[in-house]
């Protein structure tokens, strides 16, 4: 099941690593954010190395539905009471930069880039939706009310941010990774002081930025701060025009963009390992409003979701002042991955970078998601199975949608023949 973006761009291939390496700073993970810090830090003149443990943009990145917007949600009213003015408006501001350099970088690739309108709808809420637009603005950016008629079902309005925009990620990146120094099919097994360990050879670099989707080390207690969410996309040929980025306020909703003349719809959304609407959710839905349309395409995509919904963007811990991370983007990796490429770049630079403390790893631990997650390892720790996880022992679930073993700790998926799909394990199940 290939994405409407892996369905129509071939990206470039690259050498594995045979034999050790030495170099200054080592990017562990080809998905955009990684490409994305490689790309700055050759412009810097950078000594770097860039590993992928199979093709880059393989697996989230090429799973996207690629809308860039400052959007996450209704979250900035819940920013201002939690982190206060000045870190809220760090927020927003580094997410507009990213919006603002993707504009920069796309006027010369061909890769469908478009200005569109972005707007988070609630189906029942109409207040939300006023106290984040008035949040937004105290912040200093325009947001509006929008009555959002064009969806196929009624809201209580939505939040209208203007000038957000979508795009064709692998067609960007296919013009984007051109002379980067890059290794594919180079999986890391660990990571030792200054050296990552790898099949066919040990690197070894003075920084080390791990940008892997979910950490595979177990140092840092990631396992603990984040877990992985399921979603679904169907792509509807020659499906209508709804002219802009549309995203339900509900964990569970459903979005919309259009990409050329299809209409891509997602939802379905669970949490990894667990049951969910899948792509039968979105089919009645395609049933009851748009009968007479063909699924051209369909597709699914995992999210790492922290504790407090903001990504996790600097040192890896207090003990490794040599690694770095960028994970944890939820839903919203385009902007997400381009502030965590300029923020990284800075670090490595070793430029003063003050105001990105609120995506701070090292940040208090006491949400109420860290006991929620506590809890489901605990549960499936203790889950009699003859399937487990290699990465902590889990039990796993078979995932009748799409047929295959996932892990409802930490959101490892492997095939119904073992292969390892998704991280933070590193190893396939033993036959």
């Amino acid at each position: 099941m290939l994405s409407i973006w892996s369905d129509n761009n071939r990206l470039p291939q690259f050498r594995s690593l045979q034999g050790d390496l030495k170099t200054d700073v080592l990017i562990v993970g080809g998905g955009l954010a990684g490409l994305l810090t490689a790309y700055f830090l050759r412009q810097e003149g950078v000594d770097y190395a860039l590993v992928e443990g199979r093709s880059i943009a393989s697996g989230v990145t090429a799973n996207t539905t690629a809308k860039i917007t400052v959007q996450h949600g209704l979250i900035y009213h819940r920013l201002l009471r939690q982190f206060g003015l000045e870190q809220s408006q760090a927020y927003l501001g580094y997410h507009y930069k990213a919006l603002k350099k993707y504009h920069e970088l796309c006027q010369s690739i061909a890769c469908d880039f478009e200005e569109k309108d972005s707007y988070v709808y609630t189906l029942s809420d109409p207040n939300s939706i006023e106290k984040e637009i008035s949040a937004i603005q105290k912040l200093g950016f325009a947001a509006d009310f929008s009555d959002t008629k064009i969806l196929p079902f009624p809201t209580a309005g939505a939040v209208h941010l203007p000038g957000q925009a979508q795009f064709n990620p692998l067609a960007f990146i296919k013009s984007m990774v051109s002379g980067l120094n890059i290794y594919e099919n180079t999986w890391v097994n660990d990571i030792i002081g200054h050296t990552a360990l790898t099949e066919n050879g040990n690197i070894k670099a003075d920084k080390i930025i791990l940008a892997t989707h979910f950490p595979f080390l177990r140092a840092g207690t990631y396992y603990l701060r984040m877990y992985q969410h399921r979603s679904y996309v169907l792509a509807l040929e020659n499906g209508p025009d709804v002219d802009g980025m549309y995203v339900d306020a509900a964990e569970k909703g459903m979005s919309f963009r259009n990409y050329r003349n299809s209409l891509l719809i997602g939802g379905g959304d669970h949490r990894t390992g667990k049951k969910g609407g899948n792509w039968t959710e979105l089919e009645q839905f395609v049933q009851k409003h748009y009968p007479q349309k063909w699924i051209s395409h369909r597709w699914a995509t995992q999210d790492c979701m922290t504790l407090d919904g903001i990504s996790y963007i600097g040192s890896f811990s207090k003990g490794k002042p040599q690694l770095y991370v960028a994970t944890g983007f939820g839903k919203w990796g385009m902007t997400s991955s381009m502030v965590s490429a300029m923020i990284l770049a800075n670090k490595v630079m070793e430029r003063a970078d003050k105001p990105a403390t609120i995506f701070s790893p090292t940040r208090s631990l006491l949400k109420p998601q860290l006991l929620l997650n506590g809890w489901e390892a605990t549960v499936n720790l203790l889950t009699l199975s003859h399937k487990r996880c290699p990465h902590m022992g889990c039990a796993l679930k078979w995932n009748e949608a799409e047929h295959t073993w996932d892990c409802t700790c930490h959101g490892s998926r492997f095939s119904q023949t073992g292969k390892l799909l998704e991280s933070p394990a590193n190893k396939h199940l033993k036959s």
